[in-house]
């Protein structure tokens, strides 16, 4: 393998920086140097996931129960920090300021959440997916049918997110058009998941994880310490910055502040980029603190989130696995809105034109004239992200699929190649159709994300949370507060897409607003929750067997 590698490194890197000074335009173009990045890494993916191919289907499904607490906890990190966090959370602050710090309390308390209610507890059940606890802890095929069915919908929603990330990081590397863009990123990730599994995916993301953050890190220390704001420590430096925002510079005040076009530093007094629920911005209260609160249960609620405790050997392995994933999770979120307000900055100029939301984070590297091939690894760095993501999705939708709607319900009796068949299979569709609604380009990525957490916070995570602390919820209680929750859901989401489709349904302003697609699951669990607890009390009693499994196993 040496004997390969090491040529081809010393071929590639002077070609790579010859090929860097013609890197520097925002928008089209293929970029050589970046390029060069980037395949390298999609190659080292793809080598990984052949290396520690999944061989039967526990390494598919649960990576062989062989990740260690650290492992785990730099894998957590790596799936959850996908497009949504690399470039999606700097994108929503460039674009709302204050408002957008609601994403990253929501999804950092997601995991407090879990570490505290639901991570021990989940492992200790000891199942393979969410579906597979929900069938056997309600004793129902046609509730693990159904948990599967929504696991799937969960993960097709925030995978859409991730392509259109991966679409417009190829769009920008290479410079050909959003679709190929996406398509062509969509199939490389499709073909390291289809042949590693769980185990290759694994140890894929702890090497994700670690291109993600060096490239997300290294061009915020060059950017304050070129700017001459504090450059110890980017995170604290960068509230400097906010305050120019707030109270705008003079160019009277600029000596040599300019941005890689050489536009000064000159901008207005904004002061709404850094006040909470700021008139000026046409957000609420209610809207903040909607968004975190759904946030933070949805990320209770994920498939591919829960599915992550599964890995490790025992339970106090996935309690630390949280701690961990916590820690490296934050070093990026604490990290997310230094490019935003930096972006802000160094855009104001109308000259610039309009940049896209989504990419700010390249783009702000690129105005501060940070090194192309810096650039192109922060790029490769938001792909790394969007594909970590994706694969451990596409993993958790094929293991819905395969092992809680094939072999749970359809056909018991199916041999493990045939699982594993139905499991590539299933990742296989789920690709096709993520592709094609990415394509749409329906809103921003963190927002597509949100709808996913939204769906997963009225329908998953109520049924963890009353499943694992109260015996007395049960399978009758349980499909009530799914009916509820999916309603409350389907009613969000329908009102957005007929918006998006121009179809102006009754009380359209009222349900936009108190059933927003990002947040609706501030009053869907509740409801859900509510429901469950009043119908279980109406009903049969769980069974003996089931309670004290819950006393006896999972809380000892």
């Amino acid at each position: 393998m040496k004997k390969i590698i090491l040529p081809f490194i010393a071929l590639a890197l002077p070609v790579a920086l010859n090929a860097a000074t013609g890197a520097t335009e925002l928008e089209g173009g293929f970029k050589i140097g970046p390029a060069i990045i980037l395949i390298t890494i999609l190659c080292a993916f793809v080598m990984v996931g052949i290396i520690f191919r999944a061989k039967d289907t526990t390494d598919f499904y649960a990576a062989g129960r062989s990740i260690s607490r650290t492992g785990s906890g730099m894998a957590i990190a790596s799936n959850w920090m996908s497009a949504a966090s690399f470039l999606g959370m700097a994108a929503l602050m460039y674009g709302s300021g204050y408002h957008g710090l609601a994403y990253v309390v929501g999804w950092t308390g997601g995991y407090v959440l879990l570490l505290i209610l639901m991570a021990g507890q989940i492992r200790k059940y000891g199942k393979y997916t969410a579906a597979d606890f929900i069938g056997d802890r309600f004793y129902s095929q046609s509730l693990r049918a159904t948990g599967a069915i929504i696991a799937i919908l969960i993960s097709i929603s925030y995978c859409v997110g991730q392509f259109a990330g991966i679409g417009l990081m190829f769009q920008w590397i290479l410079g050909i058009n959003f679709t190929w863009s996406v398509i062509i990123g969509g199939t490389v990730v499709l073909t390291y998941t289809l042949i590693s599994g769980m185990l290759g995916v694994t140890k894929n993301m702890q090497i994700q994880y670690i291109i993600i953050i060096v490239s997300f890190l290294i061009p915020l220390f060059i950017l304050t310490y070129k700017f001459d704001y504090f450059w110890i420590l980017p995170q604290i430096g960068y509230g400097s910055v906010v305050s120019d925002i707030t109270y705008g510079i003079a160019q009277s005040d600029i000596s040599s502040l300019v941005n890689s076009f050489g536009h000064d530093f000159a901008i207005t007094a904004s002061p709404e980029y850094s006040m909470p629920w700021d008139i000026a911005t046409g957000k609420t209260f209610f809207q903040w603190m909607a968004i975190a609160f759904s946030l933070m249960i949805g990320t209770a609620g994920l498939p591919h989130v829960i599915q992550r405790f599964y890995v490790v050997p025992k339970a106090s392995d996935a309690r630390w696995s949280v701690v961990w994933g916590l820690f490296f999770i934050c070093l990026l979120y604490w990290s997310a809105p230094v490019y935003s307000a930096f972006g802000k900055i160094l855009s104001a100029n109308p000259e610039v034109g309009k940049l896209s939301k989504d990419a700010i984070v390249v783009y702000t590297a690129q105005l501060g004239n940070v090194h192309p091939l810096i650039v192109g690894l922060l790029a490769a760095g938001g792909v790394s992200a969007a594909f970590s993501t994706v694969s451990g999705l596409l993993v958790a939708g094929a293991s819905a699929f395969s092992h809680d709607l094939y072999v749970k319900v359809i056909n018991p009796e199916a041999s493990p190649s045939r699982q594993l068949r139905m499991a590539r299979l299933g990742t296989v569709l789920m690709a096709i159709i993520v592709t094609m609604i990415a394509m749409l380009k329906l809103a921003l990525i963190s927002q597509l994300v949100a709808v996913a957490f939204s769906l997963a916070g009225c329908t998953i995570f109520p049924l963890f949370l009353l499943g694992i602390w109260w015996s007395g919820s049960n399978r009758e209680g349980a499909i009530a507060g799914l009916i509820m929750g999916g309603f409350v859901s389907l009613l969000s989401i329908t009102y957005f897409v007929a918006g998006k489709m121009g179809v102006v349904l009754p009380f359209s302003e009222f349900m936009n607003y108190y059933l927003g697609a990002w947040y609706f699951a501030w009053i869907g669990a509740p409801l859900a929750i509510l429901t469950n607890i009043i119908v279980s009390k109406l009903t049969p009693e769980t069974p003996i067997e089931i309670r004290k499994f819950l006393i006896e196993q999972v809380h000892s």
